[in-house]
């Protein structure tokens, strides 16, 4: 007979904990997964896909505009917030119902329940009590949105998770955060038509994105009617006779909106979990800390994912699942490779980005040489629109590595995950520049800038 129930037992059904445990199965393992909630997780139920479902609709009032300029007579139009959330609930449950088709397809068991550790080989089912053994245990739990409970009145805001669920849309709205789901939710609303405010403590929105970039994109959604305030923060939130939200800030007047919703940051999900009684080491954030193979303090129990809070993306965890299968059931150790990991922010306009800053590369390389180009998209042209792209290279001068690629416009995410494969592989301008240009595109423009904007020494910028 086996010793244990299982040889695998997965805590968390999301994008990283599904994949391993649909891959175990399919290796002939004997799995189960459990998962509280919904099967998807963070990114599928309540993060990056319903939310790039919002960034379409709300990217259509522009659309509307710039058909005029091809020929185009369109009607006068109108939203309607309730079809947008009953057909993104209807999209939403398909994907949950294939995340857990495809562990049960493979053999796997599933279980629509929290559940916690016991001992380091035992796992509680919570809805019914029972306890399961398994050989090995991984716990890819995620995270969720940080409450600021210092905040006083933080009880009357919204957050990440809420505002795809909102009875109905808010005629105005006061976000606070910087961070790419702050600024994604901005232009969400303002392009739903509802006034919108983004407060942010920091000089810049976007911390640890080029600055060209950061720059560059809180000029187009001022110009556009977005109303940003950096370097002010949220005192305290208050309830109005009529229902609606007074946000006092540090500086400046209140503002009085209909909705308040805090984005500054995101904390794990590993309370009440059995961490402690089983001896699993927890990092200061009360992340799971893990080794470079996503192993924890305990031998037989991983943690991969935003619960171990090292990059919190939805392909880093499905990356570490992969890892992890690779080192735990194929006898070949392997750690996750969280170098130059290219990456989006659904803006509008939109980030495409992957490997380092100039700000960054500038303190790590002695001699820097920057591309820069700044245009009109074509497909603005005729529309009228005046809002223009931005793309930049980051050049080693001593190798011609390309060490950064960044992109700010029309489909620059599509753009950043191919340049993701050349800056991961380490090309150099010369293989840039030996590409031929496709056109007319803008991704011409990253093959067809041959001359340096300008160079960094020392840290520097040089003409």
């Amino acid at each position: 007979m086996a010793k244990f129930d299982y040889d695998l037992f997965v805590i968390g059904g999301g994008s990283g904990g599904v994949r391993a445990a649909r891959v175990a199965a399919s290796l002939g393992k004997r799995v189960a997964i459990a998962e509280e909630y919904r099967f998807g997780g963070t990114c599928v139920i309540r993060g990056c896909v319903p939310k790039k479902l919002f960034v379409y609709a709300s990217q259509f009032p522009e659309h509307f505009e710039d058909a005029a300029g091809y020929g185009w007579t369109v009607p006068e139009a109108s939203f309607n917030w309730s079809t947008l959330i009953a057909n993104k609930d209807r999209e939403i449950a398909r994907l949950e119902g294939l995340y857990q088709a495809g562990v049960e397809k493979n053999g796997g068991v599933t279980f629509k329940s929290r559940a916690t550790l016991v001992d380091a080989h035992s796992v509680r089912i919570e809805t019914d009590g029972r306890i399961v053994t398994a050989d090995q245990i991984l716990i890819a739990t995620g995270g969720r949105p940080h409450t600021h409970p210092a905040l006083p009145g933080h009880e009357f805001c919204i957050y990440s998770d809420g505002v795809f669920d909102l009875p109905e849309l808010p005629k105005s709205i006061a976000i606070a955060g910087g961070g790419y789901i702050a600024v994604e939710f901005a232009n969400v609303f303002h392009g739903l038509g509802v006034e919108t405010h983004l407060v942010y403590r920091g000089k810049e929105i976007l911390g640890r994105f080029d600055m060209d970039l950061r720059r560059h994109l809180h000029e187009t959604m001022v110009a556009k009617g977005v109303n940003i305030h950096c370097e002010n923060i949220f005192e305290q939130i208050e309830k109005t006779d009529d229902g609606r939200l007074r946000a006092h800030m540090k500086e400046g007047q209140p503002l009085v909106v209909d909705q308040v919703l805090l984005a500054i940051g995101r904390t794990p999900n590993t309370e009440n979990l059995g961490l402690e009684a089983v001896g699993v080491e927890k990092g200061k954030l009360g992340d799971i800390a893990v080794d470079e193979f996503s192993r924890t303090s305990i031998d037989n129990i991983w943690a991969i994912g935003d619960v171990t809070n090292r990059v919190q993306l939805t392909p880093v965890a499905i990356h570490e699942a992969m890892c992890f299968i690779e080192t735990v059931f194929k006898n070949n150790p392997t750690k996750p490779d969280l170098d130059e990991v290219a990456t989006a922010v659904f803006s509008q306009p939109e980030i495409g980005t992957v490997g380092l800053s100039e700000d960054e590369a500038a303190k790590r390389f002695t001699h820097l040489e920057i591309y820069r180009a700044e245009f009109r998209p074509m497909r603005n042209t005729l529309a009228g629109r005046n809002e223009r792209s931005l793309m930049k290279l980051v050049v080693d001068g001593s190798t011609r590595r390309v060490l950064g690629a960044h992109i700010l416009g029309p489909d620059a995410g599509e753009m950043a995950q191919l340049l993701g494969i050349a800056v991961k592989a380490r090309l150099t301008k010369d293989d840039f520049d030996r590409t031929m240009a496709v056109h007319p595109t803008a991704a011409e423009e990253l093959v067809t800038m041959y001359a340096p904007t300008y160079l960094v020494r020392d840290g520097q910028r040089v003409s």
